[in-house]
């Protein structure tokens, strides 16, 4: 299914060269804040887990970022989706919720990997209906929840907030068990990532999204060594991007060995490069909090300062987080005029 892209800049930039412009797409940016999505959900009337698994209406909704501008789709999922064939299936009412407890020993041994191909056929075909329908305007990504972050969304039995207090505890009590889990969470993840680099994206991005609950101490035992080994089975598969909510050390996530590391606002893309080297590919890192709630002034100063840091090579726009349902939509596609506008041959 792979075909040549008419804009290829992104693929440039993980590749860690030179672009005209700073590539742009952001996390959730089919979805949330974009009224034609938002008037498209009312209509349908379905819940989220049917548009999940609906190859049409996830297809259409998947192509909505195009007409703004973006240089990358990514498409619509979410990261539970491989949980159910697992044996954890998430219901959205209107948020995630397990549909039966899984928060027992004997639930979570029970829970087992299988036959990706077999069990998401959705996917495959999500996949080849928006191929068609770009036929090769823009590349895609696809993207999985990472071990440590589906594990907690089984434990907890719902989305979390700031705290997992149940994921927590088990971690706790019983660490063998949960090490068993993140294996087999380990094995789907790299099926189901190898699955979608067949089905043709351009990159994948493993999303750790409950990196901010954890102690260096618990990220370095039960997230780092299972996004390792993610990575490295990915290594030559598709390219890979790193992305953990609100970690900061560094050194971590390097340490995860993605080709290209997603930035949180609290590390400078300067500093992130001066630490790394030059050649190491980053995506980032405009707060999405500032996006959505910041004076316009200081939304564009960040964008200049960012792009400038970038230095138009090796470097995917992004924000620190996903958009968060408060951005007002023209502040999401003026963001992304601002950022393609500023042109490498201009500074």
């Amino acid at each position: 299914m792979n075909q040549a892209v008419k804009n290829d800049t992104i693929l440039k930039a993980l590749r860690g060269e030179k672009t005209p412009y700073t590539p742009v797409w952001m996390m959730r940016q089919a979805g949330r804040t974009d009224p034609q999505y938002l008037a498209l959900k009312e209509k349908l009337n379905l819940p989220l887990e049917d548009l999940f698994r609906h190859p049409e209406h996830s297809t259409e909704i998947t192509l909505l970022p195009q007409r703004f501008g973006v240089d990358a789709l990514i498409y619509f999922q979410d990261i539970l989706t491989p949980l159910a064939p697992m044996g954890a299936e998430f219901i959205f009412a209107p948020g995630p919720k397990l549909k039966a407890p899984c928060d027992s020993l004997e639930a979570i041994e029970a829970l087992h990997t299988y036959d990706v191909a077999q069990e998401l056929p959705f996917v495959r075909e999500t996949f080849e209906r928006v191929f068609a329908q770009l036929q090769g305007a823009l590349p895609v990504l696809g993207f999985a929840g990472s071990p440590l972050t589906l594990a907690v969304f089984i434990l907890e039995g719902k989305s979390f907030g700031t705290s997992a207090d149940k994921s927590m505890a088990f971690l706790e009590a019983h660490p063998k068990a949960l090490h068993g889990l993140l294996d087999r969470i380990t094995d789907m993840c790299i099926d189901y990532l190898k699955y979608q680099a067949a089905c043709g994206v351009a990159a994948v991005q493993l999303f750790e999204s409950a990196a901010f609950l954890l102690s260096p101490e618990q990220y370095r035992e039960f997230a780092l060594p299972y996004q390792q080994r993610i990575f490295s089975a990915l290594k030559g598969v598709v390219k890979t991007i790193n992305f953990a909510r609100e970690w900061n050390s560094l050194e971590d996530l390097d340490a995860a060995g993605a080709d290209v590391i997603s930035l949180p606002s609290t590390i400078h893309l300067r500093d992130a490069r001066a630490q790394l080297g030059p050649d190491r590919v980053f995506q980032g890192n405009l707060d999405n909090r500032l996006l959505a709630y910041g004076d316009e002034a200081a939304i564009a100063e960040a964008v200049v300062d960012c792009v400038a840091a970038g230095e138009h090579r090796g470097h995917i726009f992004n924000l620190s987080h996903g958009l968060l349902r408060e951005t007002p939509f023209e502040r999401v596609t003026g963001l992304v005029e601002q950022v393609k506008a500023i042109r490498a041959d201009e500074g």
